[in-house]
């Protein structure tokens, strides 16, 4: 669990200064104010390399960098670890490009998963990803598993042509005609994810071309067809890749800490970038407490940690039910002239999405159009 972040010269701030909620953190703000950012570096942070530095087919996720390249720069955190508490500084090193690593056995976070606003997903596992420093000899375990979007569809494979992942199509099939336990808890998480109305359910497999000879898995649309997945509508397809990559990265942990006869992780922090991404607002309402509850279903011993960005209201409104002080915290992006500041904000319940939209989190006027607004405004 990651318990505080620093940035000195850093970003689109000269300073910036977070304190964690032990179990929701959801980041709020304008475009291009460093939600994203933010993110990419808690995964630095927790696994020790950029996404784009484990897979360059990534056209986000690069090394962050001064803001003044000739003032120093740096990057403080805290987070638990499996020998305790962390507190690790790292300065950059304009002639290297790079970022320092503090020397010696490096730290273990837990679980780490990170879904990307591109639709691409990372995870550092600590069964499968974890070695001691300086690395074992011979070891040739990844740094991490990085997808790109295709990736995520297709497999991912290391260089020598060996795969790390069969991808959602062929591993879905393989689940669906195996009738075993990753693909029951498949199914349980897309419909946790789903709203109740309208659950996702697999169909049947299909082919879907003459040239392509893989058995393609479907959605049983309310309308009555099996849908194949690739046809599938953004909103789906951001919903079943976050679900299969969810239930693929636990079953692999699963197998991983078996064959290394060591107990499950306890620990995993989740990081969502623009949660609503694709999804109509019955599904939005839905996204952030459904999550919680995934994780808690696949592990109820595992001490979750979510960490999101949003633009949507009816993210912010389907917190309130959920949302506790004591653990959760609401961090928000202005940007006030020149100078891009961060609030830790108290949450209060504002009872409908237009409160929410003229609340801190949207800054709006009102709920009204633009020309409806001006009208309003220039009435009274």
């Amino acid at each position: 669990m990651i318990h505080s972040l620093k940035l000195t010269n850093v970003g689109p701030s000269p300073h910036m200064e977070m304190e964690f909620g032990a179990r929701l953190n959801i980041m709020t703000g304008d475009n291009g104010l460093g939600k994203s950012f933010l993110l990419d570096i808690i995964w630095w942070v927790l696994t020790r390399k950029w996404p784009q530095e484990v897979n360059s087919s990534l056209t986000a996720g690069k090394i962050a960098l001064p803001r003044n390249k000739k003032a120093a720069a740096t990057i403080s955190s805290s987070f638990s670890g499996a020998s305790g508490t962390q507190e690790i500084e790292s300065s950059f090193k304009p002639k290297l490009q790079s970022w320092s690593q503090k020397a010696g056995r490096p730290p273990q976070p837990g679980f780490v998963f990170y879904a990307m606003a591109d639709g691409g997903f990372a995870v550092w596992d600590p069964a499968r990803n974890y070695w001691n420093a300086p690395r074992e000899t011979g070891s040739e375990r990844p740094a991490s598993y990085v997808f790109s979007p295709k990736d995520v569809w297709d497999g991912l494979q290391k260089n020598d042509g060996s795969r790390l992942c069969n991808g959602l199509i062929l591993d879905w099939a393989s689940w669906q005609k195996e009738r075993g336990t990753a693909f029951e808890t498949l199914q349980r998480v897309m419909r946790c994810l789903s709203p109740a109305e309208e659950p996702i359910i697999p169909g049947e497999l299909t082919r879907i071309s003459l040239d392509d000879v893989r058995d393609m898995p479907t959605l049983r649309m309310p309308y009555g067809l099996d849908v194949p997945v690739v046809h599938a509508s953004s909103g789906m397809r951001r919903i079943i890749s976050l679900a299969y990559f969810l239930v693929w990265c636990w079953e692999e942990h699963k197998k991983a800490k078996d064959i290394l006869g060591e107990p499950l992780e306890n620990r995993a922090v989740l990081l969502l970038d623009e949660a609503e991404s694709h999804l109509h607002p019955k599904w939005q309402r839905k996204i952030i407490p459904a999550i919680l509850n995934v994780m808690k279903s696949l592990s109820p011993e595992v001490e979750v940690q979510l960490i999101a960005s949003s633009h949507s209201p009816l993210i912010m409104s389907s917190l309130e039910p959920i949302f506790d002080a004591r653990r959760d915290s609401w961090f928000d992006f202005d940007l006030r002239g020149e100078t891009v500041e961060l609030s830790k904000r108290a949450f209060f319940r504002r009872g409908t999405i237009g409160n929410w939209l003229t609340s801190e989190a949207f800054d709006l006027e009102s709920s009204y159009s633009e020309e409806a607004e001006k009208a309003i405004r220039e009435a009274g």
